[in-house]
């Protein structure tokens, strides 16, 4: 990637420009790495028109002939796997490792969801009525409106267009303008199948204009986002007119419980693995810890001096890291201001607490608070970054009552030896997701899913394919 490219939105099976563009950068360094299309209004809905135009006969083929198109694109992904992570690596600032794992698992993702042609179900309900069938379908909604974040920009393609075209339906994919690289390489790779004209389209551009017009479109059938809250707040109101179908994972502050009977080592270890992964840009993983006061002292001390020998810096040229860059300035700017209240506020700095020195990147030191409060805001928002917060608490309850007191609901976790103490947490804790010993990264069989304002639906698994469906109800009444 040498030479810059200029990128061209993916519409109709044919790649076209646009007047505006938008530069892209490296975060780990600043280097310029491609210019894409900012789509208009336009340019918008001629995608959606050309996905519509498309819908109904691909909705006509069998399931399992759907299926068979996403597992050639699986095939081009994995035959690409190790261009495709070095892009992401570049662009995202991931180090090569995982972007080699988002690759390979997109694949698996594209293959796993190709697997359900034949599993889609409908029902059989029992009548109140002497020879009457009563039939519960599953159909396609439409046209599918797919606005992918930064963080996993390569495997939030396949999470949205994968249910998506197997249930019938086709998709405009909007990519962040932070990271759209990855996503106009795979409409490359698309493009190479035989995948039906309309089935499958890709728009650059900003969430402000392409993402207005895609979310404010009357043709838009389902919208699925991943992304703040903000963003998800604006696009229920953009929805909202049209009464689209909103499928919304608008991020976490996930809590973890560390119990006096916990294994301490593996508790330090899972939790560092889910605070670091990706720089801590992750909505599941691991955002405040609330451990009991008999072995807070050990596990601050063991936590801290796991953080601090965390490896990072710009992994497009660093090797063996554990994590790279913050996205942008203004996600440096946000982590430094709240590690810098927290402090202001009473918060203890045990180790990390600054901008790194690492060059033109948005670099930030791997960071542990201990004597965190409650009230403290770096524990109730989301931080988005490589800092752990810590408060110590009396009892399991405590812990339980602290970790619900949030207006996010994604993901928990606990680490304890106690099954009566597990299950305990599973059953209280308010959140879709609740790991028990183990790192917060969930499973495609799964279903990925928050409550309050994470989101509203889920995805992966049987329910997030169903997520793509409606249900239409046949009364069939026999005639003597």
């Amino acid at each position: 990637m040498s030479d810059i490219i200029t990128y061209q939105n993916y519409i109709d099976s044919a790649f076209s420009g646009s007047d505006e563009l938008i530069e892209v950068l490296n975060p780990a360094n600043a280097e310029l790495l491609a210019r894409i299309p900012s789509a208009g209004a336009e340019q918008v809905e001629r995608a959606i028109a050309a996905a519509r135009k498309a819908q109904k006969g691909w909705a006509a083929r069998p399931a399992i002939e759907r299926a068979g198109y996403l597992r050639k694109i699986a095939s081009k992904v994995r035959d690409n796997a190790e261009r495709l992570a070095k892009i992401i690596t570049r662009e995202q600032g991931k180090v090569p490792g995982l972007a080699l794992v988002e690759v390979n698992f997109t694949a698996d993702y594209l293959d796993y969801m190709a697997e359900w042609a034949r599993r889609l179900e409908g029902e059989v309900l029992t009548s109140d009525r002497a020879n009457e069938h009563i039939f519960l379908l599953r159909k396609p909604l439409g046209v599918v409106a797919g606005i992918l974040p930064w963080n996993f920009p390569f495997f939030l393609i396949a999470r949205k267009m994968a249910p998506a075209l197997l249930t019938g339906n086709t998709i405009v994919i909007k990519p962040s303008e932070e990271t759209p690289i990855n996503c106009f390489e795979f409409a490359k790779l698309v493009a190479e199948t035989d995948l039906p004209k309309g089935v499958f389209n890709v728009v650059g551009g900003t969430g402000a204009k392409a993402g207005q017009a895609l979310t404010s479109s009357a043709g838009v059938d389902l919208i699925s986002f991943t992304g703040s809250v903000g963003t998800g707040s604006r696009i229920m109101a953009a929805a909202a007119p049209h009464i689209t179908k909103l499928n919304l994972e608008l991020g976490g502050k996930a809590p973890a419980i560390v119990l006096a009977d916990a294994d301490l080592e593996l508790a330090v270890n899972a939790i560092k693995a889910s605070r670091v992964i990706n720089t801590g840009q992750v909505c599941n993983c691991a955002e405040r810890v609330y451990v009991e006061r008999k072995v807070a002292e050990q596990f601050i001390d063991k936590i801290a001096s796991a953080m601090a020998t965390t490896r990072y810096g710009d992994p497009s040229v660093e090797a063996d890291l554990d994590m790279g860059p913050l996205i942008n300035q203004a996600g440096l700017d946000k982590v430094a201001q709240m590690v810098k209240t927290a402090i202001g506020n009473g918060a203890q700095l045990v180790t990390g607490g600054a901008v790194a020195d690492k060059g033109k990147g948005f670099h930030y030191q791997p960071t542990v608070l201990a004597g965190c409060k409650a009230d403290m805001e770096i524990m109730r928002k989301e931080i988005f970054g490589p800092v752990l917060p810590i408060q110590i608490v009396d009892s399991l309850d405590e812990a339980i009552a602290l970790a619900n007191d949030s207006e996010y609901g994604l993901t928990s976790s606990i680490y304890t030896r106690n099954l009566s103490s597990a299950l305990k947490a599973s059953r209280e804790l308010d959140f879709g997701e609740t790991y028990i010993n183990r790192e917060n990264f969930e499973a495609m069989q799964g279903f990925h899913a928050g409550t309050r304002k994470s989101g509203i639906g889920g995805a992966d698994g049987k329910h997030g394919l169903y997520e793509y469906t409606r249900t239409q109800v046949v009364y069939v009444q026999e005639q003597s």
